[in-house]
């Protein structure tokens, strides 16, 4: 099954998920139902740039349509995870532009942020070393984070003259790691420690860097064999919940939880129940 990315430069090409796929700043991969982003520009410690920014947006939007993607890893290469937005191919150049430029530039970087949360499958972290600025937004828009004792997260904007509001970085990190905790990293830039993250909620586990990945796929090939429609059932309701009253909630969860009870894992898991046998799901 062949699927199509959104095609607003630089990827304007067909896109496979079963196939090797390389982008400029990142690699792709694909087995079991899992896709797995690597971020490879390791001499730099991963930066983004305007183009990886725009890569990324759109394959988070394409893997709307990727049915046969149940969930998706993000990692990073050579020890580290991303160091944020390329010091001389981002920061440099916005401090030449104009007011509309810098808002289209602000607005995309938010984009990437956007497109991770409202892609149905489950995107898990595996987070090694340096995770700044807009890479540490990035596993924020994760929903599950990995990471290693070595791994040091920092929301460093305050650092290069800018406000803690970057991304979404004012409203998801409270609502991860509380408000006090949120409000001290984005108003110093400082880095959390692994061992601060974990105890905070950042992370859902630690792991030795030689292990990281291969336990945050585990993770997703064990989600990918479960009910994905139903997966992207809870992750939608986890992102609109925010804004609803306890009431609307109650009411909108009633509504999803009648449309999953219409599909077959539901009646698939009743008979194996019954048969006392372990469900195998379709994700329909």
């Amino acid at each position: 099954m062949k699927h199509y990315i959104g095609a607003s430069n630089p990827m304007r090409a067909q896109f496979d998920a079963r196939a090797s796929y390389q982008a400029r700043h990142f690699s792709w991969g694909f087995a079991d139902g899992v896709g797995t982003i690597t971020l490879n520009r390791p001499e730099r410690k991963n930066p983004l740039t305007f183009d990886s920014y725009a890569e990324l947006r759109d394959l988070f939007h394409g893997l709307r349509q990727a049915t046969d993607v149940k969930t998706v890893v993000v990692t990073g290469a050579g020890g580290n995870f991303c160091s944020g937005g390329d010091v001389h191919e981002i920061i440099g150049p916005l401090t030449t532009m104009t007011m509309p430029e810098l808002l289209e530039f602000t607005r995309m970087t938010g984009d990437l942020v956007k497109a991770m949360r409202n892609c149905p499958q489950p995107v898990i972290g595996a987070i090694d070393g340096i995770c700044a600025g807009a890479g540490a937004m990035m596993a924020l828009a994760c929903d599950l984070r990995y990471g290693t004792p070595a791994t040091k997260t920092a929301f460093l904007f305050t650092r290069v003259g800018l406000a803690g509001a970057d991304m979404g970085a004012c409203a998801l990190l409270p609502r991860v790691i509380g408000q006090g905790r949120a409000s001290e990293l984005l108003f110093t830039g400082r880095a959390m420690t692994a061992a601060e993250g974990l105890s905070w909620g950042f992370f859902n586990a630690l792991h030795e860097p030689g292990e990281l990945l291969g336990h945050a796929q585990a993770m997703a090939r064990e989600l990918a064999q479960g009910p994905t429609f139903a997966h992207g059932m809870t992750k939608t309701m986890l992102q609109q919940e925010w804004a609803m009253t306890i009431e609307q909630a109650i009411e909108a969860e009633a509504q999803a939880q009648a449309i999953c009870m219409q599909t077959q894992d539901f009646t698939r898991a009743y008979e194996a129940f019954a048969a006392k046998q372990k469900p195998v799901f379709g994700g329909d």
